[in-house]
């Protein structure tokens, strides 16, 4: 068979490349963007104000850096048009097919999107964690010096605290406590797994439906239907 790639001293066949792209799991990406090359095939878009704005995205503001950029990626001055007009045609797709829907996937997804700046203590004892909870709620106890001292995380490092992070990143109990308290609140000991827990929110920090996080959902929401998609396409190897 024929070969068609050669990579070093390595020539491929056909069979050896997808051979290759399956064995190195590069196969789903493939498929991937495919998938959206078949979806943008109807996009429009004005190739010059494509350029402008992939160059813009990149801070490649004089040609001598844009010439870098192309040469450095070994690409033809046609070869990174065509990149940029199809990231231009992308974001078009994705803004014209979900941009509606941004507000409204915010709202559904806004309990998970709040941040919280909080405090952590954690032991595998639990008289201990009782104790540094009286220390800490009845005796006005430092709570960053009892976590420096006994937290047996990586928390301990920062005094016990942690973030500001999404309510969806710490333990589902934890960002369950954490979601109905109060600044200022502490729990008792928490069981959690193999640890028990002391938790004192600091600061609650509500998502705000601005640009970059409206950005942001549109992504998210177009990554869900490339991985539906993608997963759902059939792919057959075809080889004699």
């Amino acid at each position: 068979m024929t070969a068609v790639l050669k990579i070093g001293d390595s020539e491929l066949d056909i069979r050896a490349l997808l051979e290759q792209l399956q064995q190195h799991q590069l196969l789903p990406r493939l498929v991937q963007e495919v998938v959206i090359d078949h979806a943008i095939e109807s996009v429009t878009y004005d190739p010059e104000d494509a350029y402008k704005r992939f160059c813009l995205q990149r801070n490649l503001v004089s040609e001598e850096q844009q010439q870098m950029w192309q040469t450095q990626r070994n690409l033809t001055q046609e070869q990174m048009y065509m990149m940029a007009l199809r990231d231009a045609k992308i974001a078009k797709f994705k803004e014209d097919t979900w941009g509606n829907q941004a507000e409204s996937y915010f709202l559904e997804r806004k309990v998970k999107l709040d941040r919280v700046l909080y405090s952590l203590i954690r032991t595998k004892d639990p008289s201990l964690a009782q104790e540094l909870y009286f220390r800490l709620n009845d005796d006005g106890g430092s709570f960053t010096d009892l976590a420096r001292r006994y937290s047996e995380g990586q928390e301990a490092q920062t005094g016990g605290l942690i973030g500001p992070v999404e309510l969806s990143v710490p333990h589902p109990m934890i960002g369950k406590m954490l979601s109905v308290s109060q600044p200022g609140q502490l729990w008792s000991p928490t069981p959690i797994g193999e640890w028990y827990v002391i938790t004192r929110l600091e600061k609650f920090v509500p998502a705000q439906f601005d640009d970059a996080m409206r950005q942001r959902l549109i992504d998210e929401l177009f990554k869900t239907w490339l991985n539906e998609t993608a997963q759902a396409t059939d792919v057959q190897p075809l080889l004699p």
